[in-house]
């Protein structure tokens, strides 16, 4: 059965025993005849439980994939229901042991992704333990290459580490050993995630794999905060993919289920492309991410400029030292300006040892926080103020209400700087109600900045698997931030954790914008920032311009114009710059105002040669951003190495060619020639930005 949703079609298919499966492909590309694989049909839904057969093949180990309870799941029923401009296809498959599985895929007009999900119901009279459930899985990928697709597939990753993230990683199915065996018996799977509180510590929550002959994309996103898991998984001929939360072996998960009770997967984010472009079919995904941003504080929706004072007082803010900063950036375009981490510090405690009590420091402000505030009102800026709610610091006396703190294997959770809350737990509710919202209300504050520096690993106790106990806490903290949201109506969320460690769709959807990553200065901050359009919507993506008194205006525009790939967030020595200093940022935030239209409802494409080094960038890199007001803006940073006489960037098709305006800390040569933005650098380490429109300059 064929589903035309947009430009993509859902397909579902059935074999002989009743078992089904999903495709999805472009509307522009028919799926020729199936007939040309040798392969058996791969279920829609995976799912295992404790007591199973195992799946064959060498698998266990590797993957819980199609073992004995998957294949026992037929269709039941399948129903295609409307209401509004949501279409919703229900597919009800069951086995002969009281077990019912609830597959929905659901559409919005105007879309180009579908969202789906899994819910399991216990019909049966004994409790069953689930060990794999997933939110999606697609079959035949790609169904227009005869056989195995031999040297025509490749898929696409996130790569993430500290300060590092959002790197792409590129490889054939034959660098992954995923090329079935001569006799199609044994399993070949790569089973690939994150475990943990946080979800973007090693790979994100994203996957595509690519028909390079036929210039088909399939993509998938994961809408999780705690333990996931992606899949690639062939046995024949059918290649498939799926995923969702960690499994019993690679994410310490099981869940029991007990009779007449449900259990719901989170939400994986689908998509197809036909195109030639990896840029095309991120740009689908991300998508997923603009009814929840138009609906976030009217405040955000011109993107507006936030200062943190971090980089400035290195967590010691203080009255005095706040109201000096307000003076210094007084008249400059920025709306919002954050108190961060150490506002709560006893004298002579470092802030990163003493978070969780949150009381004010009578040293720091001996007026109260109001007076701060007040000061912050009173320039016309919102006021914002850094929390990490989960997590207490050994210098805390919330360290020792160890009742109230995560366990794992009996004893109390702790890591070197950190201790976390039982997120579940009511006392704690309360507590954060108190020390929270509490001060959020008490001191009229407009945003919130939650950061999160550590990660809970496998899990912890309370539940019947630790990677269980992780899920719950996880999902108590999304009901947290949901009741900040209630009780402080309008407030802005800034989602942080060590930077870009929780850059999910979830977490994403439930905040305003992200830390980018905690790259605050660094020559490397341009190439993160593109690399995360990928992944989150620009919009979204706060970027932060650390400015030195020392630094030259060269290297400020160099930092300044890295904002330009999201949002402008300015810190540092801001109380002593010079005029010459001053102008460069002037000109870059004058540049961003003029942007942000495009930064928030636009398209990017990566113009640039693969950059091999994050750390020790050599070469340039290029990124062209095309707006759906029919301008664009066009950004190029040189860094290490020779120093190219020339850079020539090829401009996507629908660019416009007059160059209106152009921002770096000189006068630059650009020009657009036969197609491409021609740029001659002068300089290693440096920038420049081009704003494209239609007609005369």
């Amino acid at each position: 059965m064929d589903y035309r949703l947009g430009d993509m079609i859902a397909r579902y298919t059935e074999d002989a025993e009743g078992r089904v499966g999903l495709l999805l492909f472009p509307a522009d590309c028919p799926v020729p005849s199936l007939t040309e694989k040798k392969a058996a049909l791969d279920p829609l839904v995976q799912i295992q439980f404790a007591g199973d057969v195992y799946s064959g093949g060498y698998a266990m180990g590797n993957t819980l994939r199609n073992g004995e309870s998957t294949l026992r799941m037929r269709k039941k029923e399948q129903e295609l229901k409307r209401e509004g401009d949501v279409t919703r296809i229900e597919t009800l498959l069951a086995d002969d042991r009281g077990n019912e599985v609830l597959h929905t895929l659901t559409w919005q007009e105007g879309d180009r992704f579908v969202r789906t999900f899994c819910e399991y119901q216990n019909n049966g009279d004994t409790t069953r333990t689930l060990l794999l459930f997933s939110s999606f899985s697609l079959e035949q990928i790609s169904p227009y290459l005869p056989g195995d697709g031999a040297g025509k597939l490749r898929v696409h990753r996130l790569q993430s580490r500290w300060s590092q993230e959002g790197r792409l990683l590129t490889q054939t199915l034959e660098e992954l050993q995923l090329e079935p065996s001569w006799a199609m018996g044994a399993v070949r799977c790569e089973r690939f995630g994150q475990v943990g509180s946080m979800p973007v510590n090693h790979y994100f929550p994203f996957l595509a794999v690519e028909d390079v002959e036929n210039h088909v994309f399939w993509g998938a996103q994961i809408a999780h905060p705690a333990s996931w898991q992606m899949e690639i998984y062939r046995r024949d001929e059918n290649l498939a993919v799926s995923g969702g939360l960690a499994d019993r072996e690679f994410g310490h998960w099981k869940k029991n289920v007990a009779p007449g009770e449900r259990f719901r997967t989170p939400e994986a984010i689908l998509t197809v492309a036909h195109t030639e472009r990896l840029d095309d079919l991120c740009q689908r995904l991300v998508e997923a991410g603009v009814r929840a941003a138009d609906a976030g504080p009217a405040s955000e929706q011109d993107l507006p400029i936030l200062f943190n004072e971090y980089c400035t007082t290195w967590g010691v803010p203080s009255h005095e030292n706040i109201v000096k900063i307000l003076e210094a950036i007084r008249g400059r375009g920025i709306s919002y300006f954050v108190i961060d981490c150490g506002w709560y510090k006893a004298d002579g405690v470092h802030w990163a040892v003493s978070m969780g009590d949150y009381i004010p420091s009578r040293t720091l402000f001996p007026e109260g926080m109001e007076k701060t505030v007040e000061a912050i009102h009173a320039e016309g800026l919102k006021a914002g103020i850094w929390f990490e709610i989960e997590n207490v610091g050994p210098a805390a006396a919330a360290y020792q209400e160890t009742e109230h703190l995560l366990h794992l294997d009996g004893e109390v959770l702790s890591t070197p700087g950190r201790r976390f809350w039982n997120m579940t737990d009511p006392w704690v509710q309360n507590y954060l109600h108190e020390r929270v919202i509490g001060t959020l209300q008490k001191y009229g504050f407009d945003y919130m900045k939650i950061d999160y520096n550590d990660t809970i690993g496998i899990g912890c106790d309370g539940a019947e698997s630790p990677g269980e106990g992780l899920r719950r806490n996880m999902m108590a903290t999304m009901d947290f931030l949901a009741e900040v949201k209630r009780e402080v109506p309008g407030i802005i969320l800034e989602n942080c954790a060590s930077g870009g460690h929780r850059l999910e769709p979830g977490f994403m959807a439930a905040t305003s914008m992200a830390s980018f990553s905690d790259a605050h200065e660094c020559p490397e901050i341009p190439i993160i920032a593109a690399n995360l359009h990928r992944a989150i919507l620009p919009r979204q993506s706060q970027i932060w311009a650390v400015i030195r008194k020392t630094d030259s205006c060269k290297r400020i525009a160099y930092s300044l114009a890295s904002t330009f790939l999201g949002r402008m967030c300015l810190s540092g020595d801001v109380t002593e710059l010079s005029g010459a200093q001053w102008a460069v940022i002037d000109a870059a935030i004058a540049f961003y105002r003029r942007i942000a239209p495009i930064i928030r409802d636009g398209q990017t494409y990566h113009q640039s040669p693969e950059i091999a080094r994050m750390r020790h960038p050599e070469g340039w890199q290029g990124i062209v951003r095309l707006g759906k007001n029919g301008e664009a803006f066009a950004l190029l940073h040189t860094f290490g190495g020779e120093v190219p006489e020339e850079i020539r960037m090829p401009l996507p098709a629908g660019t416009p060619e007059t160059i209106q305006a152009v921002y770096s800390d000189t006068q630059e040569r650009m020009e657009i020639r036969d197609g491409a933005l021609v740029w001659r650098p002068t300089e290693n380490w440096k920038a420049a930005a081009a704003l494209l429109t239609a007609g005369k300059p």
